[in-house]
């Protein structure tokens, strides 16, 4: 059983709900950093915490482990090339374009940003990227730029040809991409935070308030509002998208883009027209000689030609998309059922009654609708990673670690 006193500090340092990492998980890292610094001594160790920040900061990292890699959710960047061309015409040239990836962990959120932005024809000089993290471990393997393989994930890895260099342990990001991004120690929780800096044009926070509890979210979700222009734009994660609704802020309207507005009407020319993956959007650059993430995809939906009277799979699925990134969780639960009736068990049916459940706070229903989606289609990567994320809150991090392993190598099992 965890000592509450950490679950405490773990809070008021980075705001962190200890049941959604589960308690297993930070007794687990308090047992490891007290036998690394106090020979197992619980006592000795939390003595040793109340003077040391660097003890803090080792507690802080060995809870934390991040879940991230290139161009994760590629309908948000397919959506963030659209509205950045259509504003740096607007600007002509006044100022850059600014945006904020919250935190960035590793780097693959805003170096994808960078390639994205490179790939939509934008100049080097017309945007700037700020990154920050609570880890300084996360910063240095950002500054480094060199990734691995579970970085790179799903099919469409056109973008490692041309942005990357094949090297024996793995891949390095090309220069003129990283000097697009500053890396940067920071606490979205922190006073003040970036009060020095103008307010961005696009911020990528994505699946951290879903660590916090309900007071520490809405205090995020002011934090964030501070940091965004009234005419900006927020990318958030698929399970965070009711709680902006609840905030009053506005969905874009572009499907599983997650991203959100703070003004009471989106912003001009609505990006109505349907987002194609990163591939795309980008144009065509010299193959360069030749990674912790890549976009897992959502699975295809097989074309169906629409019958008379008769809805198609594909356009059920799509409303329940649009309704959901509108936040309206209800009628996009009822709409799935009833495509469950009418064109029977669909594993992607079952994903979104999983994230619906999930983002409702109904972590044993969501648990049930994940399997059911992997017992149809056991290579659907983002059920994998959902069900991984739900089993690493309830403390089985062995059963987390497999699926992620699963997602990564695209392998074929039984739930």
């Amino acid at each position: 059983m965890i000592d509450a006193r950490f679950s405490q500090l773990l809070k008021e340092r980075i705001g962190l709900d200890a049941d959604s990492v589960g308690a297993a998980v930070v007794a687990r890292a308090v047992r490891q950093c007290a036998n690394r610094v106090a020979a197992g001594n619980v006592e000795a160790y939390w003595q040793r915490l109340q003077d040391s920040a660097e003890d803090v900061q080792a507690l802080i990292e060995a809870v934390i482990v991040p879940e991230t890699w290139f161009f994760r959710y590629p309908e948000s960047f397919a959506a963030l090339a659209r509205l950045a061309s259509r504003r740096q015409r607007e600007l002509a040239g006044a100022r850059p374009l600014r945006i904020l990836s919250l935190p960035c962990a590793s780097g693959e959120e805003p170096y994808s940003i960078a390639m994205t932005l490179l790939d939509a024809g934008l100049p080097e000089q017309s945007f700037q990227i700020d990154a920050l993290d609570i880890s300084p471990a996360m910063l240095e393997r950002a500054q480094h730029g060199q990734y691995g393989r579970n970085s790179f994930r799903g099919s469409e890895l056109g973008f490692r040809e041309r942005y990357f260099v094949a090297q024996e342990h793995g891949y390095l990001l090309d220069e003129r991409v990283r000097r697009r991004v500053r890396l940067r120690i920071g606490n979205l929780l922190a006073p003040g935070l970036l009060a020095e800096e103008p307010a961005y044009d696009y911020l990528f926070c994505r699946n951290l308030l879903i660590y916090f509890d309900r007071a520490t979210q809405e205090r995020a979700v002011q934090v964030l509002r501070r940091l965004v222009r009234d005419d900006g734009v927020l990318f958030i994660g698929p399970a965070e998208a009711s709680l902006l609704s609840r905030q009053g802020m506005r969905p874009l309207g572009v499907a599983q883009s997650f991203a959100f507005c703070l003004e009471h009407e989106p912003p001009a020319a609505p990006l109505a027209t349907p987002f194609k993956s990163p591939r795309a959007v980008v144009r065509q650059a010299p193959v360069r000689p030749q990674p912790l993430r890549s976009t897992p995809r959502r699975p295809a939906i097989p074309a169906k030609a629409p019958v008379a009277g008769e809805d198609s799979l594909d356009a059920g699925l799509a409303e329940v998309a649009r309704l959901a990134n509108q936040g309206d969780s209800e009628r996009a639960r009822q709409r799935c059922e009833s495509l469950l009736v009418s064109h029977g068990p669909s594993a992607p049916a079952y994903y979104w009654l999983g994230l619906l459940s999930d983002a409702g706070g109904q972590a044993e229903q969501a648990l049930g609708f994940y399997r059911k989606a992997l017992y149809l289609q056991p290579d659907h990567q983002e059920s994998l990673l959902h069900l991984a994320a739900l089993l690493a809150a309830r403390g089985d991090a062995e059963g987390a670690r497999r699926l992620q392993e699963r997602a990564a190598r695209g392998v074929k099992r039984d739930v």
